[in-house]
């Protein structure tokens, strides 16, 4: 789709986004690139200050930037409060969303005659649907989706290749779920018994609010009992594990490789960083942000914000850092002072501290 700069600003500010054209009203963009690849044709944005050079060198159509930016050169912007949702709009609009490839409902796919199967399917070859199973209106199911028995997924749903959905697990509406990802497979439950670990049957499911999204290769494991519940609005990106009986709040953001044990209750608009572990039994409050690599042993206060192994205020793991940073440093300052010790204890005619005596065991006869 190609637009004019005044069409795109008209169009911003129709989903809430104030937009002012400082230049060429009537020049036309038609896609969206970075700073450095744009070309004519093409428009930009400039949201971390950081790339601020590149307004100088990028040959873009036009530039998405806020209202204070100055430029040394003459080129067409938009100026607006916010680049980065400006920018969000724009791809939507002169890009849209992913194709899907039409199937229909392939024959292909094994269908269980007892499954219903909504309006508008779009179901791909290798796609099998077991007994009982509901798919709602407007469904794609790439090649390889594996929905078990008594699942039920709402409509417009987009399942990815090689998604599995295990029994009696439940999807809300408007959810994607991307290649490899594995939903209600049984969670860590052994019981020891005389030094042998006994497995607990997973008795439970997983339930998905609405406008869930998960990256490829995440895994929610099934509750033993009740249900794991990922809150509607969450996003996660690759390779996010979330334990048994753990309940996710609404609108929260996980990045890739972050872990969650067991029972964990997480509140409503976390943000969880990649590679952050989280054990179980505890409650993360609304709000919280838990930084990357981080190793959260206790609950979280609602709005906290926590870094570090273990998991501290964000102001405290600074101030640890900053010590471990000058240790070095207070060390060559320990031999120093030692140093000196050793020579005003001389001076004194004492034995130096820092030499230790050393005596050889007495010899058997």
């Amino acid at each position: 789709m190609a637009l004019t700069l005044d069409s795109l600003a008209e169009y911003l500010h129709s989903v809430g986004i104030p937009c002012q054209v400082d230049g060429d009203g009537s020049a036309i963009v038609e896609s969206v690139a970075t700073l450095e690849d744009a070309t004519r044709g093409q428009l930009s944005f400039l949201s971390n200050p950081k790339y601020e050079p590149y307004l100088e060198t990028t040959r873009a159509e036009a530039v998405l930037v806020r209202p204070d930016v100055k430029i040394n050169r003459q080129m067409s912007l938009l100026r607006t409060p916010d680049p980065y949702a400006a920018v969000t709009a724009a791809i939507v609009r002169l890009h849209g969303y992913r194709k899907h490839p039409w199937w229909g409902v392939s024959e292909q796919a094994i269908i269980s005659p007892t499954a219903r199967i909504g309006a508008n399917a779009n179901i791909a070859p290798g796609v099998y649907i077991d007994d009982g199973a509901e798919i709602g209106d407007n469904a794609t199911l790439y090649p390889g989706v594996y929905i078990a028995r008594g699942t039920r997924i709402g409509n417009n749903v987009t399942l990815f290749p090689n998604v599995v959905i295990y029994e009696n697990c439940v999807l809300g509406n408007n959810v994607t779920i991307h290649a490899g990802t594995v939903i209600g497979e049984d969670g860590l439950g052994y019981a020891p018994v005389n030094e042998k670990w006994v497995k607990i049957p997973q008795i439970g499911n997983v339930i998905i609010g609405d406008d869930v999204e998960m990256g490829p290769n995440c895994t929610i494991d099934r509750a033993t009992l009740g249900s794991t519940v990922i809150g509607s609005g969450t996003k996660f990106s690759n390779l996010v594990a979330i334990g048994h009986g753990t309940k996710v709040g609404e609108d929260c953001l996980f990045v890739a490789q972050v872990g969650l044990a067991g029972s964990v209750t997480v509140g409503r608009h976390v943000t969880i960083a990649g590679q952050a572990g989280v054990v179980g039994h505890i409650t993360i409050g609304d709000n919280a942000v838990i930084g990357a690599k981080a190793g959260v042993s206790n609950s979280i206060e609602a709005g906290a914000t926590v870094l570090g192994q273990p998991a501290v205020a964000i102001s405290e793991c600074k101030r640890q850092i900053a010590v471990m940073q000058q240790l070095p440093k207070l060390k060559n300052e320990i031999k120093r002072m030692r140093r000196e010790l050793d020579r005003l204890l001389q001076l004194a005619g004492e034995k130096p501290r820092s030499v230790e005596k050393h005596t050889e065991p007495p010899v058997a006869t």
